[in-house]
This record gives structure tokens, C-alpha cells and sequence, in this order.
């Protein structure tokens, strides 16, 4: 049966209920979350100290890489920027997904006149994670003015809509990964083979150059484009794009839209192999 027009619900109205009712969940037990965003936050100052420490011994993360100490934490700002992010709207809820189909309550997320893969992906909102967010924006801040450039219009417009791309492929990353979760049962590995992928897109993709880098360099950019989550970006404001080098702009956007799709042909093909809990 067809659902009149005004049965079809609002997508963002929906986003907005998910946001409020996962806030009012955090708000509950205010205790556990001022202690989830403490413990955040320790952990960024400990990254934050621990490259600090490498920078009074060096001038460059790697030897010929060109990035210096602050445009260094520019890139660091960015990938904290885009954790933070993947942490409060996506990785609560695919860590989810196994569960959901071990207890059977994805039979109900089936039944409701909404689409799966968004009900799946944003009915949670971690949003002590937030606070990663602000520490990431204020390290970019204290980089940004220390830097010896200044980041043009155009670039300081395209910092954020590269951030989106870069959550985008993060995404498309984790929704694979739960997914697998309908022929893998209850897939207890998801945070493991997260950390171990997102650990190479920390550094700037030049540390990989050379014999022992290539491999990953070429499969973490045109394989599984992780190399481009934080490096996008992180070049329109850390150091000035060179002109043979404005290609990667098209690539990241390439890259985004075939990773949504890949990680949306995926959902649904799980979906058409899930056995309901019921049968």
C-alpha cells in the first residue's frame, strides 16, 4: 500500500528527535558523561604531548616530508576533527548493528517507513565524543596563527567541505564493516580492524613514500581512500597547494561518491541476506 504524502517523514525532523533523545540519554547519567568527555580529552592532550616531545628533537614528522611542527598540527587538528565526528554520529551506531541482528530489533528497524541504512546510522549520537571536536578546533586555531602563510578564501572555504568528505569515506568505511555483521554473526572485531585502518590515515601521506611505503600509500588512497580523509584538507590551510597537486580536490570528491556508493550497494546487499529473527 502507498503512503499518502504526508505519512512520509522528515528526514531531518527525524535527525533532530535522534539528537534530542540520545542528549536527554547523556543527560540522564551526567556523571558517566562528564567522565567520557575528561577521559577524551586526556587522551587528545596525550597525542598532542607526545608529538610535541618528537618536534623538540626534529623539525619535520619524517625526513623530507615538509611538514613542519605547526603545519604538522594543522594536520593533527584535522584528523581530530574528522574522529570526533565519525565517534559521536556513526561509530555508536555501527558497533550497534551486530547486536541489532543478534536480539532480532532489525526486524523492526525493517517495518518502519523510513529508510534502513539512515535509521541504522544515526539513531544514536554519542555526544561526550563532542568534546574531541572542540579540543581539535582549538589546536587548529593556535596552529592557524602560527603558521607562516595565511590560507586563502578559497581554501579556507573548501577546510570544511572537505572535513564532510573525509567523514563521508569514514562512513562508507564502517557501514562495510557492520554490514559484514549480517554473514559474520556478532562481529566483536569491528572496533579492533577500525583502530588498525585509521591508524595510517594519521600521518601525511608523504611518510609513505619510498620502497616500504608505497604498498600502503597506493592501497590506502585508491583502494580504501583513507590516506585522503585528513590530507584533503589539511593542505587547503597547513601549507599552500601547488598547482600540480589540485588534482587531489577532484580525487577526494571522486573517491567520496564511490565510496557511498560501494558502502550502500553493500548495505543493501546484507539486507537482501538477512534471515529474520522470526524465520
Amino acid at each position: 500500500m502507498r503512503h499518502s504524502k504526508s505519512t512520509h517523514p522528515s528526514y531531518l525532523a527525524v535527525l533532530a528527535t535522534f539528537a534530542r533523545n540520545s542528549l536527554v540519554r547523556d543527560m540522564t547519567f551526567r556523571g558517566n558523561f562528564l567522565i567520557e568527555c575528561v577521559t577524551s580529552l586526556v587522551w587528545m592532550a596525550m597525542n598532542l604531548y607526545f608529538y610535541m616531545l618528537i618536534f623538540q628533537f626534529t623539525q619535520e614528522i619524517g625526513s623530507d616530508t615538509g611538514w613542519s611542527k605547526f603545519p604538522f598540527l594543522v594536520f593533527l587538528a584535522t584528523t581530530m576533527l574528522v574522529n570526533s565526528l565519525v565517534q559521536t554520529f556513526i561509530m555508536p551506531n555501527a558497533a550497534e548493528f551486530s547486536e541489532l541482528i543478534r536480539i532480532g530489533n532489525l526486524d523492526f528497524a525493517l517495518l518502519k517507513p523510513i529508510d534502513t541504512q539512515f535509521l541504522i546510522s544515526f539513531q544514536k549520537i554519542q555526544w561526550s565524543s563532542l568534546s574531541n571536536f572542540f579540543f581539535g578546533a582549538a589546536l587548529l586555531a593556535y596552529s592557524l596563527a602560527r603558521l607562516n602563510h595565511v590560507p586563502g578564501v578559497i581554501e579556507v572555504v573548501l577546510y570544511p567541505v572537505y572535513i564532510v568528505t573525509g567523514v563521508a569515506i569514514m562512513y562508507s568505511l564502517m557501514i562495510c564493516l557492520a554490514a559484514t555483521s549480517v554473514w559474520m554473526g556478532r562481529n566483536q572485531t569491528l572496533y579492533d580492524f577500525w583502530f588498525y585502518i585509521t591508524t595510517f590515515s594519521r600521518y601525511p601521506i608523504e611518510i609513505y613514500k619510498g620502497g616500504l611505503g608505497r604498498p600502503f600509500m597506493i592501497g590506502f588512497t585508491f583502494v580504501v581512500p583513507i590516506l585522503i580523509v585528513a590530507n584533503v584538507p589539511a593542505r587547503f590551510l597547513a601549507k599552500p597547494l601547488q598547482e600540480g597537486e589540485w588534482y587531489l580536490t577532484g580525487y577526494a570528491a571522486i573517491a567520496t561518491i564511490t565510496s557511498l556508493y560501494v558502502s550502500r550497494q553493500i548495505f543493501r546487499k546484507a539486507l537482501v541476506g538477512y534471515r529474520s529473527a522470526s524465520s
